[in-house]
């Protein structure tokens, strides 16, 4: 559950920040006397949150299905932005970001699927599934523009970064 809804939160994250850079959609970005508050903040907020509930409740069943969701949707949140806070004042779109989520992918993967080869359920299937045609996807574009793109995305992106402030 964690490890579907950090790839999902990752994915979509980035997408919406690219959408909205573009000027493809809405500005949804939040600021504070004109201080932009990044979404690794939310990502804090809500992992000092499921944190506390799962040592203060320590939930089971549903509630701590859930409680791995929205764990997951924090650490997504949060280390889509890992390179912006490994590098104070870096760029949204450095790649230690995506270097951080293939690594914390792997570890969310091998705690959550080694003890569970056993049993695989039907929602399980299901949310493979769903999870399998996301990343495929999402590499398959970020393949065929890597393909397009090479050198000129790095300028351009760090401009569209700059103009899209404020």
């Amino acid at each position: 559950m964690a490890l579907f809804s950090f790839l999902l939160t990752f994915i979509l994250a980035r997408v919406f920040v690219f959408l909205i850079m573009s000027k493809a959609m809405p500005n949804l970005y939040f600021f504070v006397g004109g201080t932009h508050v990044h979404h690794l903040n939310y990502g804090i907020f809500l992992l000092s949150a499921v944190a506390g509930y799962s040592v203060f409740r320590r939930p089971s069943g549903r509630a701590a299905e859930i409680t791995a969701l929205m764990y997951g949707v924090a650490m997504g949140l949060t280390f889509d932005e890992f390179g912006m806070w490994l590098h104070l004042g870096g760029s949204y779109w450095q790649r230690a970001s995506v270097d951080a989520v293939i690594v914390i992918s792997a570890l969310f993967g091998l705690v959550a699927f080694v003890r569970k080869l056993k049993r695989f359920e039907k929602h399980h299937f299901w949310a493979f599934l769903i999870l399998t045609i996301v990343v495929v996807g999402f590499a398959a574009v970020i393949y065929l523009a890597g393909l397009r793109l090479g050198d000129m995305v790095g300028q351009p992106l760090h401009e569209l970064e700059s103009n899209s402030s404020p």
